[in-house]
């Protein structure tokens, strides 16, 4: 292993198979895993976010899973932080830091390091949550004319963007696209290998469609409606968003339980579509087809030529 990097990263679209091949690659090479999904850090949320399995967390172990509540926000700089300290005691143990997900502003914060921001008032947040759940198209064209450079990297309909975008500006008076250009919290100092999983777009689809339909059979209205009878609040940033939003819909009478599937489906091949164009835009990525029959093996492969 002389040859090979101290840290791996292996990103890409949701439902490209990345757990799958991340849990076997630690298994052959000595390496834990460092989850770098926005959704899979909050507890009671399994199967609505895909995470490994009880036995496949228990044969090999991961880091920053299921460790904090739903009604808990955590960032990209928060992960960047966590993450950093995780892959230091993975080193020290002699182990390969294997970070797997598809979180591209996680991935970036940790290797490129991450702004800081300002605290926010309680009040300036609960009030501009409020306005969202109003009239959001008025929020996002508020963002527009105070961070227009923000406003034009995210969606109108990106509620939580949007939003921090606002409450940043509001509790400092400086755009949060000039935070992001400062980087206090330094990236990461090791050498790390970039492997992308793709696939064929229609493929790609299908498998996304597929495993909408397994959640559902596996119990995703069951687990939307225990998030629920937990207290906790359908409009938080960790429900509010494809997988979640959609059940609660149907729960509510909003929908029918056809219509909530295809809109999940529809939701999570458009983030898949948001993944990749940004994984794209990185070029010190390598891409490996996720068809491959032995996609671990073509990785590792791959690192000994480096």
């Amino acid at each position: 292993m002389a040859s090979f990097p101290d840290i791996l990263v292996i990103a890409g679209p949701t439902a490209s198979g990345k757990t799958t091949v991340g849990i076997e690659l630690a298994q052959r090479i000595d390496g834990e895993i460092i989850s770098a999904d926005a959704r899979q850090i909050y507890r009671f949320m399994d199967i609505g976010t895909a995470k490994p399995t009880t036995e496949e967390r228990a044969a090999t172990r991961h880091h920053l899973i299921d460790f904090i509540n739903p009604d808990k926000d955590y960032s990209a700089g928060q992960f960047a932080e966590d993450a950093s300290a995780v892959i230091g005691d993975i080193l020290r143990r002699g182990k390969m830091p294997i970070v797997v997900g598809g979180a591209g502003l996680y991935i970036r914060a940790l290797f490129d390091g991450f702004s800081p921001m300002p605290k926010i008032p309680i009040e300036v947040r609960a009030r501009l949550k409020e306005e969202g759940r109003d009239c959001l198209p008025a929020l996002y064209k508020r963002l527009c004319q105070v961070d227009p450079e923000w406003a034009a990297k995210i969606q109108a309909t990106d509620t939580q963007r949007i939003l921090r975008g606002l409450e940043v500006y509001e509790a400092s008076g400086k755009p949060l696209s000039e935070y992001q250009k400062v980087s206090p919290i330094p990236p990461i100092r090791h050498k790390a290998s970039y492997l992308g999983l793709y696939w064929e777009r229609e493929v790609l689809y299908d498998r996304i469609n597929a495993r909408a339909c397994l959640m559902f059979e596996n119990g995703l209205i069951e687990e939307a409606a225990s998030l629920r009878d937990r207290g906790y609040a359908t409009d938080l940033n960790a429900l509010n968003a494809f997988g979640y939003r959609e059940i609660f819909q149907y729960l509510d009478g909003e929908t029918t339980l056809d219509r909530a599937l295809a809109n999940l489906q529809q939701g999570t091949r458009r983030y898949a579509k948001r993944q990749m164009t940004f994984f794209r835009g990185d070029k010190r990525f390598r891409w490996i087809d996720g068809s491959d029959g032995d996609v671990a093996t073509a990785i590792l492969k791959y690192l000994e030529t480096c």
